[in-house]
């Protein structure tokens, strides 16, 4: 059984490297399929509600992607859309959540082009996150956030050498998003 406190790390890990991959390639039709895999995977939803999950988190998505003349408002909103179909089961408000999402999102992106912009400021805000969306221990949450900031790193260092399919950063990548999903578990599961 899967869902939000009870995934598979290593399938929600594996599926989100596929994502963070097409994301950087804009290949948007590989993005949508493996949005379709983590969110199934991630929240345990029927099949319409994961469907219409994982097409909220495209447009989101797309919306964030250009740099640096994105649109965040229609990135949160989306996201909101998204958080509306899993805050059925988690009681929590889906506009907070969203405003989480794509914060850490834009303190990654601050991040990736201003070295002031610090490894620990990108964990806090993926603290806030997780602590807010699964009512968590904010330090139960940290090694989780920890490992997704060092999955960040390899991605962005992958983005920086050409996005290659071949190199081994994403192999890198993938163990630390493996490895942050099941800090994760740990953390949140009932």
């Amino acid at each position: 059984m899967s869902g939000p406190r009870s995934f598979d790390p290593v399938v929600v890990g594996n599926r989100e490297t596929d994502a963070w991959v097409a994301y950087y390639r804009h290949d948007w039709i590989k993005f949508l399929r493996s949005s379709v895999g983590m969110v199934a995977a991630g929240f345990g939803m029927s099949r319409a509600r994961t469907l219409a999950g994982a097409w909220y988190v495209l447009k989101a998505n797309q919306l964030w992607a250009p740099f640096p003349d994105n649109q965040p408002d229609g990135a949160r909103a989306y996201m909101r859309r998204f958080y509306e179909l899993v805050a059925d089961s988690e009681h929590f408000d889906p506009a907070e959540a969203a405003r989480l999402e794509v914060e850490w999102w834009r303190i990654h992106r601050a991040h990736q082009h201003d070295s002031s912009v610090t490894r620990v400021q990108l964990e806090d805000a993926l603290v806030e996150l997780y602590s807010y969306v699964y009512k968590a221990d904010k330090e139960a949450v940290r090694p989780a956030a920890a490992h997704r900031v060092d999955a960040m790193d390899y991605s962005d260092r992958w983005v920086a050498a050409g996005c290659k399919l071949d190199d081994r950063l994403l192999v890198e990548e993938r163990r630390a998003l493996v490895a942050s999903y099941a800090a994760l578990r740990i953390a949140v599961e009932d």
